[in-house]
């Protein structure tokens, strides 16, 4: 199961609203020195997908990720979008008091 939050809502209508429609990837980011986390593509369907269509917009997510991570809640807030999910990711290897830059800590 996929949902959006309004904000997040609105802010994919802007964003659309000037760009063709497309279906929106929910996909595992191997991350920087932060770590895993899920992000967000404009991408074409596969058959590995399960389909979500909320509110107008169709969310791609590979099945067996979906398995794992559902459910998943798409949320914007200031800055950019949150992926919230069931799915529980190991942090990186950047540990406290450390700083990320080009992909390395230091």
């Amino acid at each position: 199961m996929v949902t959006m939050t309004h904000p997040a809502k609105e802010q994919l209508d802007q964003y659309f609203a000037e760009n063709p429609k497309s279906p929106i990837r929910i996909f595992l980011s191997s991350g920087s020195c932060a770590g895993p986390r899920l992000a967000l593509a404009l991408d074409e369907p596969k058959p590995s997908d399960a389909v979500h269509d909320v509110e107008g917009y169709s969310f791609l997510v590979d099945k067996e990720l979906l398995e794992q991570a559902q459910p998943i809640s798409l949320d914007f807030q200031g800055q950019g979008f949150s992926i919230a999910s069931s799915l529980v990711l190991e942090s990186g290897g950047c540990g406290g008091g450390c700083s990320c830059s080009g992909g390395s800590c230091s």
